[in-house]
């Protein structure tokens, strides 16, 4: 028995309609990550921002990583929060208890910020320069 082949049905494809990016300041998450960004060069203008990590999962956009004398710090974006993992966090004082997240481990520790958040600027600059300070020392932690 012979299958006859269907008549093709022509389809008129839609062209798809652009999606249009939100400007700069309406995602929350990308003014935190700005903020975060001036803040780090304000404490140490000498500290290097590159992007690693870039996967699916990040849009390819990869994970801002702030480095001098190794790591200091990273800031990745969630859809719920804004999280800046020290590498050495562990073995900062954080007299203004900003660390507020990965609190169990050994090495690093992380402050999550979430929409309306207000970080307290002086006490992040201090941050930052204690891991200037503890990277340039060579100490191990």
């Amino acid at each position: 028995m012979v299958k006859k082949k269907a008549a093709a049905k022509r389809v008129t494809a839609k062209a798809p309609t652009p999606r249009k990016a939100p400007p700069e300041s309406a995602d929350w998450r990308r003014e935190t990550l700005a903020r975060v960004r001036a803040l780090i060069n304000q404490a140490e203008p000498q500290a290097v921002e590159d992007v690693k990590w870039r996967k699916p999962s990040n849009s390819m956009a990869g994970v801002p990583v702030w480095s001098l004398d190794g790591i200091l710090c990273t800031g990745e974006t969630y859809k719920d929060k804004v999280k800046v993992t020290f590498a050495k966090g562990a073995s900062l004082e954080d007299p203004a208890a900003l660390f507020n997240s990965s609190l169990e481990g050994n090495t690093r520790r992380a402050i999550d910020l979430h929409e309306g958040d207000e970080l307290d600027e002086k006490a992040f600059i201090a941050l930052v320069r204690a891991a200037v300070a503890l990277n340039a020392s060579g100490r191990k932690t």
